[in-house]
């Protein structure tokens, strides 16, 4: 397992070059991608048709089908594979799960309550990130780019939506299994498992690991306007994983973002609570200052107790 930070990281001479495993990675996970994506194709023809298909290229989502039809092409195309590329590159290519997906549980369980009041004082701190991103323009000679961002944000917010109208208790079960859940821990596999490990080992340097893979974390939703309340989660959930040595806190922290999301949006949608989900002018420059404050002092105690529980492991 890597060593934690102030220690030197260990030596894998037997191992491919950082620089080899990334290129060897992002190809094994575009094929498992590819494969994915024509797997769901194939099993929402014979169900609901090609017009379907072609009704999902258009994005009519007010086509027959279209929702059961999305979703499988979602899972079998996206999340599976998402899931799949890590397993099988630390698994398979590496022969090192340990360090390329750390699903140990030998951290302080006490952790996973920091983890849970940090992702939810984080909340003013990631809407005032947001309302910063939206304001945010590209120089008048980027137009084209400027369009094509907004368009591509216009297209995933439609997709999201379609996929989080819940008009059941079931639906909404069923949206926090998969986007709560499931996408919290294909995700945390890919990105702060075998990614922020080969560009520890790259740079030798954790915090550029972090960083880097919080930036390719972000840019991989391909939102592009929440693109910095994205890079501080992916951030959170990189340190979550390089202080404890194990990928479940970050899981824990990602599943908490996304369930929140999920359970606020349906509890809207059936008026229950008044709070729009997509509000993003709910919080003052109190509520920022403080959530950013308290963050940082949480952020501290983690770290000091998970890094106490790793050097005792040493010794």
């Amino acid at each position: 397992m890597i060593n934690p930070p102030g220690k030197p990281l260990e030596e894998h001479g037997e191992q491919m070059h950082p620089g080899l495993q990334f290129l060897m990675f992002a190809g094994i996970f575009l094929v498992i991608m590819i494969v994915g994506n024509l797997l769901g194709i194939m099993v929402v023809i014979p169900l609901y048709g090609l017009k379907t298909i072609t009704a999902l290229s258009d994005l009519n989502m007010t086509a027959p089908h279209i929702i059961p039809a999305l979703w499988i092409i979602q899972i079998v195309g996206t999340t599976l594979p998402i899931f799949a590329a890590p397993v099988f590159f630390a698994y398979v290519i590496v022969h090192d799960p340990g360090d390329y997906i750390k699903p140990s549980i030998n951290f302080p369980l006490g952790i996973m309550l920091l983890v849970l009041l940090i992702m939810l004082l984080s909340s003013p701190t990631i809407e005032v990130l947001s309302n910063i991103n939206q304001q945010l323009q590209l120089p008048h000679f980027l137009s084209g780019v400027q369009k094509w961002m907004e368009d591509s944000e216009k297209t995933a917010q439609k997709v999201t939506e379609a996929m989080l109208h819940m008009g059941t208790l079931g639906d909404m079960l069923f949206d926090l299994a998969i986007i709560g859940l499931v996408t919290a821990i294909a995700e945390e596999f890919m990105f702060r498992g075998v990614l922020q490990t080969i560009f520890a080992r790259w740079t030798q340097n954790y915090h550029a690991a972090v960083w880097i893979t919080a930036i390719l974390f972000s840019a991989f939703h391909m939102e592009f306007f929440g693109f910095l309340p994205r890079l501080l989660l992916g951030a959170l959930f990189g340190y979550f994983v390089m202080w404890s040595g194990s990928i479940w806190p970050a899981v824990c922290g990602h599943f908490i973002n996304n369930g929140t999301a999920v359970i606020v949006t349906y509890l809207y949608q059936h008026k229950i609570i008044k709070l729009n989900p997509d509000d993003q002018h709910v919080f003052n420059y109190v509520s920022y200052i403080f959530s950013f404050a308290i963050m940082l002092v949480l952020l501290f105690i983690y770290r000091k107790i998970a890094m106490e529980k790793s050097q005792l492991a040493e010794t």
